[in-house]
């Protein structure tokens, strides 16, 4: 399975993001979702969407991004608005697998400007 990040870039403080993931390699349906790492700081969990279409969001986070998911083109997205400063990172798509904790895509730069 491969996983195939893009959307990120620079954007202000204030402006909106949209992430995409599209997972290769295999048509099985899991929950698929977002990590993000700040420099120097650990990997934190942004975002999660099960097949059937729940969605867990980080609390903080959760008044501005929202997660979605095409089934068809076996696709999350993740919608970002009122972006800050602190959310500079790069953004990792997750996809669970059946053994240890999930397989990570190669992640996208996001970074917002003050």
């Amino acid at each position: 399975v491969q996983l195939q990040a893009s959307g990120g870039g620079l954007v202000q403080a204030g402006g909106s993001l949209r992430l995409s993931c599209t997972a290769s390699g295999s048509n099985r349906l899991v929950p698929m979702g977002w990590y993000r790492q700040a420099p120097g700081k650990q990997r934190e969990l942004v975002a999660v969407i099960a097949p059937d279409g729940s969605t867990n969001i980080v609390n903080s986070l959760s008044g501005r991004f929202t997660i979605s998911g095409d089934d068809a083109k076996n696709t999350v997205y993740l919608q970002m608005h009122a972006l800050k400063p602190e959310d500079t990172a790069v953004y990792y798509c997750w996809r669970y697998m059946d053994y240890g904790p999930g397989f990570w895509g190669q992640g996208t730069q996001v970074t917002v400007s003050s």
